[in-house]
């Protein structure tokens, strides 16, 4: 018989000789059905506003004057929006083993190294996001009128060329910080979004476990 999720939830996450309250087995297959399509439908809500967010950023930004930043930023939203639906694939494959519970740990694991994934790419987008506004501001034409009047004045910058090389100092050691730390914001905006859900799924799982001994 195919394996439908259909056909898990109605298994149960135990066997039938395992317990004598179906009504319990029933609920915690309601809370997790509940439970996994809650997280797949906030996933998809964030990929969506990334998908609508980044072209109205670079229309924004166009009439900004600063279109530099709204490209840049565009290029880097759509490099995590291809890499999470590439993660997003991998639900399909997830083993859905003999019950819901089975399947419930199998969604588990999954989400897991989807964290830890996307935690690694947050040392990378992280400091690209800073640079692409750093850059960005650099070439749009009201911050190249003040350098100018800057530059105009002896002593007040050390140059390379007409390069303000001291000023590009705060903008390396900032880089580098992003990147040691960009794991903990992306925990961060994680907690803050995703926190009570993930707790709820940890919970469902604890509770399922207590009920199998």
């Amino acid at each position: 018989m195919d394996k439908t999720i259909e056909n898990i939830w109605k298994e149960g996450f135990i066997n039938a000789e395992e317990i004598s309250a179906p009504k319990i087995n029933n609920l915690y297959n309601q809370k997790s059905i509940h439970i996994i399509d809650k997280i797949k439908r906030m996933n998809k809500i964030n990929l969506i506003a990334i998908a609508i967010g980044a072209p109205i950023f670079v229309v924004i930004t166009y009439f900004m004057h600063i279109q530099i930043i709204g490209i840049m930023v565009f290029i880097i939203l759509y490099a995590i929006l291809y890499a999470n639906r590439n993660l997003m694939k991998g639900f399909n494959s997830i083993d859905k083993g003999e019950n819901s519970y089975e399947y419930l740990n199998s969604f588990n694991n999954w989400l897991k190294l989807q964290l830890v994934l996307n935690r690694k790419l947050a040392g990378y987008y992280y400091p690209a996001l800073f640079l692409a506004v750093v850059i960005g501001l650099w070439f749009s034409p009201g911050i190249q009128m003040l350098f100018q009047e800057i530059l105009s004045k002896p002593n007040e910058i050390y140059l390379l060329g007409d390069f303000p090389i001291l000023w590009t100092i705060p903008v390396i050691v900032i880089s580098i910080g992003l990147a040691f730390v960009g794991g903990r914001l992306y925990d961060f905006d994680v907690r803050l979004v995703y926190g009570p859900i993930y707790k709820k799924l940890d919970d469902i799982i604890t509770d399922m476990e207590e009920l199998r001994k």
